[in-house]
């Protein structure tokens, strides 16, 4: 009995237990009550908290903003502060720990849910701050006869909502599909996803905000003060952006290596040029300052002080100064800014992260990939740099004509989904296979290290990889390390590797289009009816899709087109998202135009 209490819990390989459910259903619910009921007791006058709360964030680090926009503004904020800090902490403990004992077993859960949570109260609370019957802004939309509520608060807590949704739909999914041990399941990128754009909802109501603010005029924010809120908005949408790469930053992405540029140069285009053009001169430097000060720290938390896993950090400062340079000579020309700074974010901006990646990461860049990831990078590049400087052009009320921001949108839009459709397509090669001999370093069962010698054969199967790795994850640790070549088709390891416990370890290679493996050691799982495959000191086993070793807890037999449905479900909402953001700047841009003598971030001002 007493062994029985002490052994430790199952970790479940589908959804969470009944008892998990109904708890975190019932804390969601209470938190929903407790926020609607202070909703209710502002807008019938009975409850004067938030009003307080608002009046004092206008007078604190809202200035210059009316309490409807700062209060969310400050919430917004600060949510997203503390759901980046869990996301890390979170994909760090399923890369080093595997699978949860339950949802609620994972104490990185909890700054997630608590800081998506946030988000979208901040969002309800710019819905239901405005008084009755006042309208706050002349953008603002009408829910009822005599209640109106910023755009920006409509959208703020749409991203919100759209990534609380994502908890509960992942467990449905799990329940499905099984466990797909990756950040690009369709689940998970609607948390990302949700949480990353709510940076542009946050973005649209501080405009609504500022237009409609009628305090004193020595209330408004000085010129620094505005340079550095603004910075920090468009830093946040770079860490947004960034958190899709997180694979990458750990060292195990389960997609092409040409997905890492393209990401990259997506999230630099966008946030960059836009911060160049709504901040003015220096904003694409002070953003990616604004960036690495957080997504840095958040590393340190995560790596240094809870003594998690490390995760690398994209530099984007040769990107910035690529920004920053031409917007010398196009600051006026803000369309044709944001292409020609993608095509140098895909030129130049790839060759200072190709040689940053093989410092700090863990599967750096290589010649196998130059061609195609500095052409992924170039797309998105513009594709980002477009839609950033649309972005800044519609906060500033300086859209072009639909008839031409439409089309750009769409084709941004596009080429993008064109590209990254191109960067997961992978293939299996038939016929390989790879002979494995160990020499153990630690021989102890509970604790067995060992060295490799891998010959692969055919001999010429690989040639000039992205990568040729041994990992090791899941096993309370990470291993990543590339293999050392000895000759045609020979490698031996860097480092011992572990091959006991729950460590699940195998030989991971990546050439062109090729992405496959070769197990080397899994625990048995009885969760899934998985046995043991041992590592015995001579071996010799096919290449086989990667997929099946690293995501071993997928269900097989689920029919593909019920996968390819809900995945649809999910990219239909995306791009509900996507398009209604759109919608949120091009209406603040048609009904908020630039008016002359407007305090920052005018195109004069931009291109001083």
């Amino acid at each position: 009995m007493d062994a029985a209490l002490a052994a430790p819990q199952a970790k479940p390989a589908g959804g969470a237990a009944l008892d998990q459910i109904i708890i975190a259903t019932g804390a969601a619910g209470i938190l929903t009550a407790a926020l609607l009921i202070l909703g209710w007791g502002h807008r019938t006058g009975r409850l004067t908290l938030l009003t307080r709360l608002a009046d004092l964030s206008e007078r604190g680090p809202g200035r210059g903003l009316p309490g409807w926009a700062s209060l969310p503004i400050v919430v917004a904020l600060f949510s997203l502060l503390t759901a980046l800090l869990g996301m890390y902490w979170d994909i760090s403990l399923h890369i080093s720990h595997g699978r949860d004992e339950g949802p609620l077993a994972n104490i990185a859960h909890y700054p997630i849910l608590f800081g998506l949570f946030g988000i979208f109260t901040a969002g309800v609370l710019a819905i239901a701050l405005p008084n009755k019957g006042v309208r706050p802004g002349k953008a603002a939309v009408r829910i009822t006869r005599d209640w109106y509520a910023p755009a920006g608060g409509v959208l703020l807590a749409g991203a919100g909502f759209y990534a609380l949704l994502g908890f509960p739909l992942d467990d449905v999914w799990h329940r499905i599909f099984g466990q797909d041990v990756t950040l690009w399941g369709p689940t998970h990128l609607m948390l990302i996803g949700g949480a990353g754009l709510s940076l542009v909802g946050m973005m649209i109501l501080e405009r609504e905000g500022r237009r409609a603010y009628d305090g004193p005029a020595g209330d408004r924010p000085a010129a620094w003060a505005l340079f550095v809120r603004r910075s920090m908005h468009a830093g946040g949408l770079l860490i947004g952006l960034s958190v899709f790469q997180a694979e990458f930053d750990f060292g195990v992405t389960q997609f092409r290596l040409v997905n890492q540029p393209l990401l990259i140069a997506l999230a630099a285009g966008c946030a960059l040029v836009a911060a160049r053009l709504w901040v003015g001169r220096g904003g694409a430097l002070a953003a990616v300052v604004f960036y690495m000060l957080i997504r840095g720290g958040v590393s340190l938390i995560v790596g240094g002080i809870i003594g998690e896993l490390w995760a690398a950090v994209p530099l984007y400062f040769a990107e910035a100064l690529c920004v920053e340079l031409a917007a010398l000579v196009l600051a006026r020309r803000p369309l044709l800014l944001g292409a020609v700074s993608g095509v140098l974010i895909g030129t130049a901006g790839f060759a200072a992260e190709y040689g940053w990646t093989r410092f700090a990461y863990k599967l750096p860049w290589t010649g196998d990939i130059i061609v195609e990831g500095s052409l992924m990078a170039v797309v998105g590049g513009v594709a980002g740099g477009l839609c950033g400087a649309m972005l800044a052009e519609g906060l500033e009320g300086r859209l072009p004509r639909p008839a031409v921001a439409r089309p750009l949108f769409a084709a941004a839009i596009l080429a993008f989904a064109a590209a990254a459709t191109n960067c997961v397509i992978f293939s299996v090669p038939k016929g390989e296979q790879a002979t494995v001999d160990l020499t153990d370093v630690r021989g102890d069962a509970a604790h067995r290290t060992a060295n490799a010698r891998i010959t692969l054969s055919p001999a010429n199967a690989v040639d000039d990889p992205a990568w040729v790795a041994i990992t090791g994850w899941q096993g309370k640790g990470l291993h990543v390390e590339p293999l050392i070549k000895e000759g045609q088709g020979v490698y031996r390891t860097a480092a011992p590797m572990p091959l006991y416990g729950e460590w699940k370890t195998l030989i991971r290679i990546h050439d062109g289009r090729t992405l496959a493996g070769v197990p080397i050691y899994l625990p048995d799982d009885p969760a899934i009816g998985a046995k043991e495959l041992p590592a015995t000191d001579h071996f010799t086993r096919p290449v086989q899709s990667e997929k099946k070793i690293l995501q071993r807890e997928l269900k097989s037999g689920v029919p593909g087109w019920l996968w390819l449905v809900c995945s649809a479900v999910v990219l239909a909402c995306t791009l509900t998202l996507v398009i209604a953001l759109g919608w949120g700047v091009a209406r603040v841009s048609r009904i908020l135009p630039e008016r002359a003598g407007a305090e920052t971030g005018t195109r004069e001002k931009a291109s001083a």
